[in-house]
């Protein structure tokens, strides 16, 4: 895993596209039970160089009921965007996360994650990548988590941009979280062992 990740770390396929340059931002070890994929860093992760380190991260964390220390563990969770690198802004935001990332690592990285209970799936790109039957909508695919479930749990992005999804969708909060955290809980009980 530590030769995979620094061949990683090294690539420089996208730098052509990336205005901010290149900086592969990921972790993972071979014992990590849990691994996030989520879309690409944005300007901040991508000046930390710390996956999740904003305001996404904050309500992440508070999804899944976990403190930093937990959250950073590699022994429990890998994280793993579907685009390494900051694929710079947009019109409205944060361009997608780059094409070439996810077919090109992450069947190498999951060869090599032999621990993985659960994968979390956040935003459509992810869910789009992973699932052969995700909805024709981001809502009804979280909506219908339990299809999912046990190898997947399908989550909006954390983003504060979703405030307003998460006030229409309050069931989101009621359901999903409640078995999202119940689900996070037990395989930390287990890994802490």
């Amino acid at each position: 895993m530590k030769d995979l990740l620094e061949k990683i770390h090294k690539c420089t396929l996208c730098s052509p596209y990336l205005s901010n340059g290149v900086r592969p931002v990921l972790t993972a070890s071979l014992d990590s039970k849990i691994v996030i994929i989520g879309q690409a860093p944005g300007s901040i992760v991508h000046n930390t160089g710390i996956p999740w380190d904003d305001k996404s991260g904050e309500r992440l964390r508070n999804w899944l009921d976990i403190d930093k220390k937990t959250f950073y563990d590699s022994e429990i969770f890998a994280i793993i965007p579907m685009g390494f690198c900051y694929p710079g802004k947009g019109k409205t935001g944060d361009l997608p996360p780059r094409k070439e990332c996810a077919p090109t690592w992450h069947s190498l990285l999951f060869e090599q994650l032999k621990n993985v209970e659960l994968i979390l799936l956040i935003g459509h790109y992810a869910q789009n990548y992973y699932l052969t039957n995700a909805k024709k909508t981001l809502t009804e695919t979280v909506k219908n988590y339990q299809e999912y479930t046990p190898k997947y749990i399908v989550l909006p992005h954390p983003s504060p941009r979703n405030n307003i999804w998460l006030k229409k969708n309050d069931w989101f909060e009621k359901d999903n979280l409640f078995y999202l955290r119940n689900r996070i809980q037990q395989i930390i009980k287990t890994t802490q062992k």
